[in-house]
């Protein structure tokens, strides 16, 4: 049995933006985007990318999700790899020590209630990246948790992202 559904009007009743934030905090906006372009220098962009989407997963940013699942695939991310991610714990096979080392710390950077960021998940993190490294990762974590709080709270409506653009 095939069933389609046409969410188009729904869809654009329950996501309007509360505003467009960017036009009026120009300087700020500004400000993220310099973070984030510093942020990723010297990481693998799809290392970056399955921490950005992860964190949006926590946070609920449908914006964020749509815009780094289509960023990921076009980079050359598997389909595969970005849906197993929310259930990572049990898709590990799916990913390298190294990505679930990043996955885990961008959880423990981004749920900082669950207990601030446990040694063992700092260590495990600086066992597969070198300080520079580590530090570019937590300010990936940082910058995707901004753009998060910006998308979420002006309810951003997710769908209309092409790949190559900036937020």
């Amino acid at each position: 049995m095939t069933t389609t559904h046409d969410h188009s009007t729904d869809y654009a009743a329950e996501h309007t933006p509360r505003m467009g934030w960017t036009k009026h905090v120009p300087e700020v906006y500004k400000a993220i985007v310099a973070l984030e372009v510093a942020s990723k220098k010297g990481l693998d962009p799809l290392l970056v990318e399955l921490v950005k989407i992860r964190a949006s997963q926590l946070n609920h940013c449908a914006f964020c999700l749509d815009m780094h699942s289509k960023d990921a695939l076009a980079a050359g991310e598997s389909l595969q790899r970005i849906v197993q991610l929310s259930a990572w714990e049990e898709s590990r096979h799916f990913y390298t020590e190294k990505e679930v080392a990043a996955i885990e710390l961008t959880e423990a950077v981004t749920v900082l209630t669950n207990g601030f960021v446990p040694d063992e998940v700092y260590e495990k993190a600086a066992k597969h990246f070198d300080e520079k490294e580590l530090a570019q990762l937590i300010a990936v974590i940082a910058t995707i948790n901004v753009w998060n709080r910006f998308a979420v709270t002006t309810r951003m409506v997710p769908g209309h992202y092409t790949p190559g653009r900036h937020h």
